[in-house]
């Protein structure tokens, strides 16, 4: 690498082809490729992990909650759907921040993002190992054998290629979705939302109790309980903004990821009104099945407690092992989102250089992959070992999640101030796709993000998890002020930023070939 220049106290070279050659992707994905990234790498939300929002403001309060988080999401993918296809580059939020706001801006948005992308998978292979475990009653030490399995088997079928990648990517979307809508007709005839859903009261002692013949309040703990659920409203929705990490990898970004990004988000609105709504109406009272809501509140597998509610003995069994599907589709679409997005950041310098090459045929990010999967793994089985099953499953099932929605809150603020910021000081580039919500969207995002983000340092339970993300993002960016941005490289991203919009698309060739205007 050549022609060092600092610029605003951050340091650029360019880089020769033979740089750009060893990372190389390989494009593939048409929209409902897409669309199956989006909806696969939320839909394990729907299977676990929404229904904790239960526990803090009963099933009126988690319901309200996720209209919210729905407004929210809208806002986002629409100012998505038009940044993607204008800045059509794998860096994704990191991009459009980098454009907006300068390079610190840039990677304080993608660090948020890699918070959120490494954490939500190492969260969704510990409820995969909570299924598994329930499925073939394997004893619960037996749980960190199932997470590795599944990080061994998936980063490897990432590592294959783009091509099988998404392949898998559309066919266990699919079938999640199909074990959902069997679900929900499944479900239909012994729902009773008043018995079930409304089971939930405030005791005496201010703690959460049983009503057994249910009537209780919409809103057992009031508007308060409404904003503590925010935070777990968001697993409805979490993720899908991943898409335009996707984006030199797809055929034709301009065309397709405003509809993959739009298709996706309505299809999970849907199916979140369905699971949230069909799986707390349905109980028994019977012993050891699903007590409705209140049962829900603290479940690590409420589809699984809901098949055992509807059918007995190994018919429950195989549907849950077939709803276990969900949980993957999140797993392994996300486990690409991290390969992407650390291969990114790494590409442009603001992470070490080696994460984002690729294998020589394959075209896949394997360091990023290998990186990303290592970090997620080696904190579920930190805490697990340490804090011992029972502590540790607490703890990665409910506080780690809340390390990943701390990640997502901070990048969808950013992203929403970035969409704006481009909106005014960049109001010439071409954009393909105009969004119909426009400032006043992205500005609900910004607000809807900071309240949720408020409202998850309120829950002493939880705050030790926004803590460590906060540990996690000092010493990043400590990191970046002592070594990475004296290593910044001219990627298709930065060059973007710094030519205003000139140069840096990935269909063109050249990356690193840019002259560096001093006065950007």
């Amino acid at each position: 690498m050549t022609d060092r220049k600092t610029l605003g106290g951050v340091t650029y070279q360019n880089a020769g082809k033979d740089y750009f050659a060893k990372r190389g992707l390989r494009r593939h994905a048409r929209v409902w490729s897409l669309w199956a990234l989006g909806v696969g790498a939320v839909i394990s939300g729907h299977f676990s992990g929404w229904n904790l929002g239960i526990g803090a403001g009963g099933w009126g309060g988690l319901f309200i909650a996720a209209i919210i988080i729905a407004i929210m999401y809208l806002g986002l993918i629409f100012s998505l759907a038009e940044m993607s296809p204008a800045l059509p580059h794998t860096g994704g939020a990191y991009s459009f921040a980098r454009s907006a706001m300068g390079p610190w801006g840039g990677f304080i948005t993608g660090l948020a993002e890699s918070i959120e992308y490494i954490m939500t998978p190492a969260v969704i292979v510990f409820f995969i190992g909570s299924y598994l475990t329930g499925i073939f009653e394997t004893p619960a030490a037996f749980q960190p054998l199932w997470w590795i399995g599944c990080y061994l088997l998936f980063v490897s079928l990432n590592y294959a290629g783009v091509e099988l990648s998404f392949k898998i990517s559309v066919v266990v979307t699919v079938l999640a979705l199909m074990v959902l809508v069997v679900f929900w007709i499944s479900a239909i005839p012994h729902a009773d939302f008043s018995r079930w859903a409304l089971n939930i009261a405030v005791g005496p002692d201010g703690k959460v109790m049983e009503l057994p013949q249910g009537g209780g309040s919409f809103l057992p703990f009031g508007w308060t309980g409404v904003l503590a659920a925010l935070p777990f409203a968001v697993w409805l929705f979490l993720a899908i903004e991943e898409l335009p990490l996707a984006a030199e990898e797809s055929v034709d970004p301009k065309q397709d990821m405003p509809k993959g990004l739009i298709f996706g988000i309505f299809t999970l609105m849907f199916s979140a009104l369905m699971i949230m709504l069909l799986n707390a109406s349905i109980g028994s009272p019977e012993a050891g099945k699903l007590h409705g809501a209140y049962a829900l509140g603290t479940s690590a597998e409420p589809l699984l407690d809901g098949f055992r509610v509807i059918y007995a003995g190994d018919i429950a069994k195989l549907l849950s092992l077939l709803a276990v599907v969900g949980l993957i589709a999140s797993f392994h679409t996300i486990i690409f989102a991290f390969g992407r997005q650390i291969y990114s950041l790494s590409r442009a310098g603001y992470y070490p250089a080696v994460m984002s090459l690729t294998h020589g045929s394959r075209k896949t990010p394997h360091i990023a992959l290998f990186t990303g999967a290592s970090i997620g793994l080696a904190v579920i089985l930190t805490v697990w070992f340490s804090l011992g099953a029972e502590k540790g499953g607490s703890v990665i099932g409910a506080t780690l999640l809340n390390m990943a929605v701390f990640g997502a809150m901070i990048s969808y603020a950013l992203q929403g101030a970035s969409f704006i910021l481009l909106r005014r000081n960049m109001p010439n580039i071409e954009r393909p796709y105009r969004s119909p919500l426009g400032i006043p969207g992205a500005t609900a995002t910004v607000l809807i993000a900071l309240v949720t983000l408020y409202f998850q340092l309120q829950d002493p339970v939880y705050r030790a998890g926004v803590y460590s993300a906060l540990t996690w993002y000092v010493a990043g960016l400590i990191y970046f002020a002592l070594v990475g941005r004296h290593q910044l490289v001219l990627s298709p991203e930065e060059e973007f930023a710094l030519t205003g919009g000139q140069h840096g698309h990935p269909e063109r060739e050249g990356y690193g070939t840019a002259k560096i205007d001093t006065a950007s």
